[in-house]
């Protein structure tokens, strides 16, 4: 899988841009704020609807316009289609595929596969458990599209079952009341959504973690000085009680179960305190056949931080490409952060994956195996520095179909 022309309109710092891309290593150089990371960041939001910078999609739209376009044309498999999203902040964004319309833009997910290193995955290491429950999900939905329905079902339903906590705490309605018996009533209802969705999603990180732990030593041993396939280790942590039975049914029984139990406390706190949304994926490390293991987040170096959150991401990439599909590599501005021993690990992992995507302040930030194509960016403009890149005009000009994004038309038009 390849993406071989990228075009933008009002996305970051682009009013337009036009970038032809190719197979292989392609290297965007340019000081930092002149809009580089905003080019690979854009094929990321392609890939899963979000970035790996912002919560909002409001930052994603350049200042003074009413939406952003990103459009890419790839090629998986052989077969070249043209996938495009609107980012319409506050209303609903709209997802084509060769200008059909889909019938909700999380259909587009999974169509293109990234896997991006960035300076901010420190936080999977780092940050708090939000972070790698995040880590997980994208990864869910990118090796099976569809769990992104189930996903974005279960924040509906937490969403609207933390409401009716906070309203039942602010109306004072007991459980002795008729209006109490009937708001509890209410809530049952919800339970059930929340089991229902919530015990899919759990079920699918279960089978998730545990295909990853084999990809996850043997990256951390490729690159953490000296470590084995057994320092590092991940372990999925619910918030309730399950068994040995880690099918959707069977952990739905034990959400309601522990829902019922904690129904006094979740009244009180107002908020819901069982399901997925409050698990963990708890990262040690520890020698091989040793008793005593630390969690990485609070106890690991700087370095092991680093290299803890290179296995993730090199585990991840490892499972997608095991699947079948050799996704996307974006290497944003990674090596300015490694020693040198780190980014010749690193590339020398990475240098044979199809297309490989790398930001970098200076030309000596890129290590030699990944010296293929070369943009310089800068001023609003991406040139090519090496003439096979392909297009050696600056963005803005305008190659052969697909059609250009006119801001003004609007994508409909385009």
């Amino acid at each position: 899988m390849h993406v071989t022309r990228l075009l933008l309109a009002d996305f970051r710092s682009y009013g337009e841009a036009d970038v032809v891309l190719a197979p292989g290593a392609t290297a965007f150089v340019g000081r930092n704020g002149q809009g580089k990371t905003n080019l690979v960041e854009a094929i990321d939001y392609l890939s899963r609807l979000a970035s790996h910078r912002v919560a909002s999609d409001t930052a994603l739209v350049r200042a003074g316009a009413e939406r952003a376009v990103v459009r890419a044309v790839v090629v998986r498999d052989g077969r070249e289609a043209t996938l495009e999203v609107e980012l319409h902040p506050g209303k609903a964004n709209r997802a084509r595929v060769n200008r059909s319309v889909l019938p909700r833009a999380r259909d587009i997910v999974g169509l293109v596969r990234t896997v991006m290193f960035s300076p901010e995955d420190l936080s999977l290491v780092k940050g708090d458990p939000g972070e790698r429950r995040r880590f997980l999900d994208d990864l869910l939905v990118l090796r099976t599209p569809r769990l992104a329905g189930v996903r974005a079902d279960y924040d509906r339903v937490l969403k609207q079952r933390n409401s009716l906590l906070k309203n039942l705490r602010a109306g004072g309605h007991r459980p002795g009341s008729s209006s109490g018996q009937a708001a509890l009533s209410t809530l049952e209802v919800w339970d059930t959504h929340l089991a229902a969705s919530g015990s899919e999603l759990l079920a699918a990180r279960l089978r998730l973690v545990a295909d990853l732990e084999p990809y996850v030593g043997r990256a951390y041993a490729a690159v953490a000085r000296g470590a084995t396939r057994e320092d590092l280790r991940g372990e999925y942590q619910p918030s309730l009680p399950i068994g040995e039975d880690h099918s959707a049914p069977a952990l739905a029984e034990a959400l309601l179960a522990e829902v019922a139990r904690r129904r006094g406390e979740e009244l009180d706190r107002a908020v819901s305190l069982v399901g997925p949304h409050r698990d963990e994926l708890l990262l040690t490390l520890g020698p091989a056949g040793g008793d005593l293991r630390l969690p990485v987040r609070g106890y690991a170096s700087h370095g092991e931080s680093w290299s803890t959150a290179l296995a993730l991401r090199l585990a991840a990439y490892d499972l997608l490409r095991d699947d079948g599909d050799d996704p996307i590599l974006i290497l944003d501005d990674v090596f300015a952060e490694l020693d040198t021993e780190r980014r010749a690990s690193l590339a020398a992992l990475v240098a044979e994956a199809e297309q490989v995507l790398v930001t970098a302040a200076v030309p000596d930030d890129v290590p030699a195996a990944l010296r293929g194509r070369r943009y310089d960016v800068g001023g609003g403009s991406v040139v090519a520095v090496d003439p096979s890149a392909g297009d050696p005009r600056p963005t803005g000009s305008r190659p052969s179909d697909p059609q250009p994004i006119d801001p003004e038309r609007g994508a409909d038009d385009a």
